[in-house]
C-alpha cells in the first residue's frame, strides 16, 4: 500500500479546482480499458465537479457505457431529500452526462441503517465477484473523497466504532451526526487503484496537512490506498500543505 501524501494539485479557487479535477477524471477514465467502477463523494465540494463532467469537453471523453458508479457514503434520508448524496449526483452529474441510470448504484435508505449497509455490501460483492478483497484486484478503479474540517472522509467520523471495522465493506454510523449515515469502510476505500480527494476552504487546511502526513488521529489520515492518491485543493485549503 502507498502512503497518503500523494500528489497535491493546488488551484487558485474552488472553481478552478473543480475544473482541474474534472480534466484529470476524464483523462483517467479515458485511458483505462474494460469495465470500470467509480466511488462517488458526497457533500457540497464536488457539486461543481459533477456539473462540469456533463460539459461536452469532458462528457464526450468519458466512456460512460463502461462505468458503474457507487457511493462512498450516504445520509439515511430519502433519495429525493436535498441532504441525499444521490440527490446531488442526480441533479448535477446525471442531469447533464450520458449515464444510464442503471449504472448509478445508490445506497438504499429503506428499512434500518444496518439493513441498508448489508444490502449495499452484498451489491458490491456481487459486482466484485468475490466476498474477499484481493490486493491485486482493487474494488474501485477511482474513488473520489472529500475531507471534513474534523478530518473525516466519507462518513468515517472521529471517535466512532466504524473506524475499527475491518471485516465489513459497508457499515452504518448511528452517532456523530444528526442523521444516521451509511459508509464504505477503510477496507473498501483502500481497495482503489486511484483515490482522489477534493478539498476546498481555509477551514480544511489543518485537516489536509494532517491527512497528507498520515496522522492516524484523524480518520482521513488512516487511509492506506492500494494505489495512487491524488489531492485537488484550492489555495485556501492547501495553505500549509503547499511547497
Amino acid at each position: 500500500m502507498t502512503g497518503i501524501a500523494g500528489t497535491l494539485n493546488v488551484s487558485p479557487d474552488a472553481d478552478a479546482m473543480a475544473r482541474a479535477a474534472a480534466d484529470w477524471f476524464a483523462k483517467t477514465l479515458e485511458a483505462r480499458e474494460g469495465p470500470l467502477r467509480v466511488a462517488l463523494s458526497g457533500g457540497n465540494t464536488p457539486r461543481r465537479f459533477y456539473t462540469l463532467l456533463g460539459n461536452p469537453e469532458h462528457r464526450n471523453r468519458i466512456p460512460w457505457s463502461r462505468v458503474d458508479f457507487y457511493f462512498g457514503d450516504e445520509r439515511f434520508v430519502p433519495h429525493d431529500s436535498a441532504d441525499s448524496n444521490f440527490h446531488t449526483v442526480r441533479e448535477t452529474l446525471m442531469a447533464t452526462a450520458r449515464i444510464d441510470p442503471r449504472r448509478v448504484h445508490a445506497i438504499p435508505t429503506t428499512g434500518t441503517p444496518d439493513e441498508s449497509a448489508r444490502a449495499y455490501e452484498a451489491e458490491l460483492k456481487q459486482a466484485y465477484g468475490s466476498s474477499t478483497l484481493d490486493p491485486a484486484r482493487p474494488l474501485f478503479d477511482v474513488t473520489l473523497l472529500g475531507l471534513g474540517s474534523d478530518g473525516h472522509t466519507a462518513s468515517l467520523l472521529p471517535g466512532q466504532p466504524v473506524l475499527g471495522e475491518r471485516r465489513h465493506w459497508v457499515a452504518a454510523v448511528s452517532r456523530g451526526r444528526p442523521e444516521a449515515r451509511i459508509t464504505l469502510t477503510f477496507p473498501a476505500l483502500d481497495s482503489s487503484s486511484v483515490v482522489a480527494f477534493l478539498v476546498a476552504g481555509a477551514d480544511k487546511a489543518a485537516a489536509l496537512a494532517r491527512a497528507r502526513a498520515g496522522d492516524a488521529a484523524i480518520p482521513a489520515g488512516r487511509l492506506r490506498a492500494l494505489g495512487e492518491v491524488v489531492w485537488f485543493a484550492d489555495k485556501e485549503a492547501a495553505g500549509r500543505s503547499s511547497p
